[in-house]
C-alpha cells in the first residue's frame, strides 16, 4: 500500500506551521489505524506511507478504514484543516532487504497511487480478483491508463465504499428529479401567471398573520440540520477511592468512542472536541448544539481492587428524553465484554446500520492482558498531556505494556506516536 497526502506541497508554501500540524495528526491517526489490520510501515516517503500486509483483503479493508475515519473527521473540521490522502494497493512479489522492500510489486503499487484522486483508493486487477467476493464495496473500472515505466497493461479499479455509494445514489435522485421537473416546465410557466393573479387576490382579501420570532426560526433550522444517527460520549465521572484512577476512566470512555467510531453509519464527535465538558453539564441541550450531535452519552466508573462498575445514559440532548441507561458490575476481566456490549447497544438504540465487519471490529479485544491494557492507558493519559516528563513516562509504560502483550498494538501504535 501506497499513500499520498493531497496538497501537502501546497499548504506548506502557504503555512508551513499548518502544514506540519496537519501531517503529524495525519501521521497519528494512519500509525493508529494500521495494526488493526496487521499492516506493517515499512516507511514513510515524505507525506505518504508505504505499508505491507498479510493479505489484499486486509490491506483493501484497512484502505476503507483509513477513508472513513478522514471522511468523518473532515466533516467536522474547515476546509483549510481537511486531511485528504491517495491510496493505491498492489499484490506482487516484493524483496526485503535491510527494512526495506523492492521489486515490481512495490513499484506498480506506487504508480497506481496517484489515479486513485483525493480521498480514494485504487486497486490493480490482482488485487480486485482476490477481494470482489469478500468486501462489502463496490468496484469502479478505471479507464485503460500507462504507468510510467511499467510495460505490463493493467486493468485498474476505484473501491467505492459504503458511504460514498449511498451519496451517489443520492445525487443520481436528485438528477433523475430534475429531469422529470424539466419536462413540466413550460406547463408550470403558463400556470405561473394565473396562480401570480389569484394569491395576490387571496393575500390582499386575508388576515395578516404576526411573523415568526426570527429566533425560534433559526433554533428550528439548526435543531433539523443535526443528524438523528449523531453522539458525543462526554468525559465518564471517576467514582473510585482513588482519584489516580482518572487514568483508568479516560481509558474506558476512550474505548467505546474507539467502537462506535468505527460504525458508518453513526456521526460520533472526536474526544478532543468533549474533553471540555464535564460529565452530566447542567444545560445537556446547549452542549449537544455546540458540538452538532442529537445524541450525549454520560457515564461514571468506580474501580475497586479486581471488579469495576460502569453506569451510562443514553439522552436524546435535543428532547431530553432517556433513550436508554445501564449498569453494568463486572470482574475487570470483562471490561472489553462491558465496552463491546455499550457501543452495540448504542448502535441498537440509535437503529444505525452494522455490517459485519462493523461488528467484528466493535466486538474485538485488543489485548486478552488485563495489566498491559491498564499500562497502556496510563501510558495514553500521560502522552496527552504533553508536558514536563509525562512523554518519558508515557514511552515506558508503553514499553512495559508491550513486554507484557507482544502483540498489542495499540501499545505499538502508542510508541510510535510517542
Amino acid at each position: 500500500m501506497f499513500t499520498d497526502m493531497v496538497g501537502y506541497t501546497a499548504l506548506a508554501q502557504r503555512n508551513d506551521k499548518l502544514a506540519l500540524e496537519l501531517l503529524e495528526e495525519h501521521r497519528r491517526l494512519l500509525r493508529e489505524i494500521f495494526p488493526r489490520f496487521h499492516g506493517t510501515e515499512i516507511k514513510t516517503i515524505g507525506d505518504g506511507f508505504l505499508v505491507e500486509f498479510h493479505s489484499a483483503l486486509e490491506a483493501a479493508e484497512c484502505a476503507i478504514e483509513i477513508q472513513r475515519a478522514l471522511s468523518k473527521r473532515n466533516a467536522d473540521v474547515p476546509v483549510e484543516r481537511r486531511i485528504e490522502i491517495k491510496i493505491g494497493v498492489h499484490i506482487g512479489d516484493v524483496v526485503h532487504r535491510n527494512g526495506d522492500v523492492y521489486g515490481d510489486g512495490v513499484n506498480i503499487a506506487s504508480r497506481i497511487e496517484p489515479l486513485a484522486g483525493p480521498g480514494g483508493i485504487c486497486v490493480s486487477m490482482d488485487v480486485e480478483r482476490q477481494i470482489r467476493n469478500t468486501l462489502e464495496a463496490r468496484f469502479e473500472k478505471l479507464a485503460p491508463t500507462e504507468l510510467k515505466n511499467i510495460s505490463l497493461r493493467m486493468d485498474l479499479f476505484r473501491i467505492i465504499p459504503p458511504w460514498e455509494e449511498r451519496a451517489s445514489i443520492a445525487a443520481q435522485s436528485e438528477k433523475e428529479s430534475t429531469r422529470t421537473s424539466r419536462k413540466f416546465l413550460w406547463t408550470a410557466v403558463a400556470l405561473c401567471f394565473v396562480l401570480m393573479i389569484a394569491v395576490g387576490w387571496w393575500w390582499s382579501e386575508r388576515p395578516h398573520k404576526t411573523p415568526a420570532s426570527p429566533v425560534a426560526t433559526t433554533a428550528s433550522n439548526a435543531a433539523a440540520e443535526i443528524p438523528a444517527k449523531s453522539i458525543a460520549v462526554l468525559p465518564f465521572e471517576n467514582l473510585s477511592r482513588d482519584p489516580d484512577n482518572a487514568y483508568f476512566v479516560e481509558g474506558i470512555q476512550d474505548e467505546i468512542l474507539t467502537r462506535l467510531s468505527k460504525i458508518a453509519d453513526l456521526k460520533v464527535i472526536s474526544r478532543t472536541s468533549t474533553q471540555k465538558y464535564k460529565s452530566a453539564p447542567e444545560n445537556l441541550r446547549d452542549v449537544a448544539r455546540q458540538l452538532g450531535v442529537a445524541n450525549i452519552l454520560e457515564g461514571s466508573v468506580q474501580r475497586s481492587n479486581d471488579r469495576v462498575r460502569v453506569n451510562v445514559q443514553l439522552i436524546n440532548a435535543l428532547t431530553d428524553a432517556h433513550l436508554w441507561a445501564d449498569t453494568y458490575d463486572r470482574q475487570l476481566t470483562d471490561i472489553f465484554a462491558v465496552e463491546s456490549e455499550i457501543a452495540k447497544t448504542i448502535a441498537e438504540t440509535l437503529q444505525a446500520r452494522l455490517t459485519g465487519s462493523e461488528k467484528a471490529m466493535i466486538a474485538a479485544q485488543p489485548t486478552s492482558d488485563t495489566t498491559a491494557y491498564d499500562l497502556y492507558h496510563k501510558g495514553r493519559s500521560l502522552w496527552e498531556k504533553r508536558s514536563g516528563d509525562n512523554l518519558p513516562k508515557a514511552i515506558a509504560f508503553y514499553e512495559q505494556a508491550i513486554a507484557r502483550d507482544p502483540q498489542y498494538a495499540l501499545a505499538y501504535a502508542g510508541l510510535g506516536n510517542g
